[in-house]
């Protein structure tokens, strides 16, 4: 590493404190702006019509249609309440993803056989039950989508002579045009389900009734479509129209069944507007019940760095404490190994990415001792899409049996080309370039240099802590085709704002820096560092855009 890379010269505490009360009234202004941010205001009606406003704006897209059409009659209130609430195209994506997986009756397989029979029954409904309006609007549509095909379909398209069953009077009438539909069986409505639809306009535009009696044409026509007990004199036509069950029935001829009783009806007709039972239980719901022993503790840390627009480099960096594993005398040598398995998958579980290795420590008989009071270190680099995924890790120590299975959220960031963006800041034990031939590949190489992190971020006083970050999109000066901008470096002892060390360099004066990518690398000797925790704060600037990122890491001096 040259020397322009490594910082030699530190600031006393004393160049940094004007005095006590300059300190005092720093940190005063300080509390007061951290306490105004933590209380929660309530949002004003301009701030709540802008966001309405902002959300609105947000639904004039595909996932309006998404929500507005494809699946309005399947999704729950609180499914629509929660993609209403989402901020971004790509947790609208998750959701949907999500949405179709908990209908899925074979979720292992890449066929989602519910989804597809969904688009088939829209299909159907756009072309048998359009009426002026498109199929999936009619009443007809809504329930073949929701439902189903029925079993039976009892079809009367130009009406006509009727013979009136029992429970509606019996006798005979003309009627509308009108479609009787029965279903054996809908989860969570019940059995023997008959659903009517009417078209008294004798246009084609059915809709479904809760009253038997308006498909009767005859039913304002006086001593007209006579029911059976009108016929005998028992009852008179006039009756049906003081009837308070929201019907013009006549008086069923041998008593009325439960089927037509009114709370009975009324029941079925508010079932059949809400969206159909999910019967497949969401995976994030489901719980597995797992008994583990003897833990293999380890720890690990995941650092992003973007490489194109849909690409970013995950390097997922695992820590084992020799002291926890298991050796074995073999040819000679002490020798423990550690099989690793990892799974990567969208927040739905469809796998995404899967690798496999076995992370071997040797060591002479004679040197274990020393080689307990050390950490072996692993890394895999994976090439992801933006987006959140989780990723499960299984590690394995085949001397002793131990095992963990590590599980954590990844937030792959999306890079915005527009804006000033940074990879993950990290605190390395070593950084240091490769030769030509390894530009670009082996465990903890980012393009010409080997960058190790220090998992723990602990470090100690004889220790050099090497800091590298990658920066992207600064704004090109037109003249000099070079970014403008500076770094700002900041060391502080948390607890007390101990200011221990501060630096500032230009951009342009960093090797190889260019707009669009500038690449951090520096060592930090840590001698006069007193034993303790501490943050290192930095601040870019982007002066030709004026943006500004502030990237922090905590770390520990022993």
């Amino acid at each position: 590493m040259t020397s322009a890379r490594l910082w030699v010269s530190y600031i006393t505490l004393g160049l940094f404190v004007a005095g006590s009360a300059l300190a005092a009234d720093k940190k005063a202004k300080n509390d007061s702006s951290t306490s105004r941010e933590t209380v929660a205001k309530p949002l004003s009606e301009k701030e709540k019509r802008k966001r309405e406003e902002k959300l609105r704006k947000e639904l004039e897209t595909p996932y309006r249609k998404w929500l507005n059409e494809d699946v309005a009659y399947i999704i729950t209130d609180e499914e629509r309440a929660a993609f209403k609430r989402l901020q971004t195209d790509e947790e609208r994506e998750q959701f949907i993803e999500q949405f179709w997986l908990r209908r899925d009756p074979t979720p292992d397989t890449i066929e989602n056989e519910f989804k597809e029979e969904h688009y088939r029954r829209i299909a159907y409904a756009n072309e048998h039950y359009a009426s002026g309006i498109p199929g999936w609007k009619t009443d007809r549509g809504r329930i073949y989508i929701t439902f189903g095909p029925p079993d039976e379909i009892e079809s009367h398209p130009s009406g006509g002579t009727y013979e009136r069953p029992p429970e509606e009077g019996g006798g005979t009438t003309s009627t509308y045009p009108f479609e009787d539909w029965r279903y054996r069986y809908i989860e969570g409505i019940g059995t023997n389900i008959i659903i009517e639809f009417v078209d008294p306009t004798m246009t084609g535009e059915y809709h479904m009734t809760m009253d038997p009696s308006e498909k009767d044409a005859l039913l304002y026509v006086p001593n007209a479509g006579l029911t059976l007990m009108e016929q005998m004199g028992l009852a008179s036509k006039t009756d049906r129209f003081n009837r308070t069950d929201g019907t013009h029935l006549g008086t069923a001829f041998g008593g009325t069944p439960e089927s037509m009783n009114e709370f009975t009806r009324l029941e079925q007709y508010a079932k059949l507007q809400k969206p159909p039972v999910i019967k497949f239980k969401d995976l994030e719901a489901e719980v597995n019940s797992k008994i583990t022993f003897n833990i293999l503790p380890m720890k690990a840390r995941v650092d992003y760095f973007p490489l194109t627009d849909a690409s970013v480099l995950t390097n997922i960096t695992l820590q084992y404490e020799n002291k926890d594993l298991n050796f074995q005398a073999k040819e000679g040598v002490q020798k423990a190994v550690v099989n690793i398995y990892g799974r990567i998958t969208t927040m739905t579980r469809r796998v995404v990415q899967v690798f496999e290795d076995t992370v071997t420590v040797d060591s002479p008989t004679e040197m274990l001792q020393a080689m307990s009071q050390r950490s072996s270190i692993y890394q895999k680099q994976l090439a992801l899409a933006p987006g959140t995924y989780r990723l499960n890790v299984v590690s394995k120590d085949v001397v002793g049996g131990n095992m963990n299975n590590y599980e954590v959220a990844l937030n792959v960031p999306r890079p915005d080309a527009e804006k000033l963006a940074s990879s993950t800041l990290v605190l390395a034990d070593l950084i240091e370039k490769v030769p030509t031939r390894s530009i670009g590949t082996g465990q903890f190489v980012i393009g010409s240099t080997k960058v190790r992190p220090r998992v723990t971020e602990s470090f100690k006083r004889d220790e050099k802590m090497g800091i590298y970050l990658k920066l992207y999109n600064f704004e090109a000066d037109q003249k000099t085709h070079k970014p403008s901008g500076q770094i700002e470096y900041e060391v502080v002892k948390n607890g007390s704002n101990e200011k221990i060390f501060d630096f500032t360099e230009e951009v342009i004066n960093l090797p190889d820096a260019s707009a669009s990518q500038v690449t951090i690398e520096k060592l930090l000797p840590l001698k006069a560092l007193a034993p303790g925790q501490y943050t290192l704060k930095l601040k870019v600037t982007d002066k030709l855009r004026n943006q500004t990122l502030t990237p922090s890491a905590q770390f520990t001096v022993n």
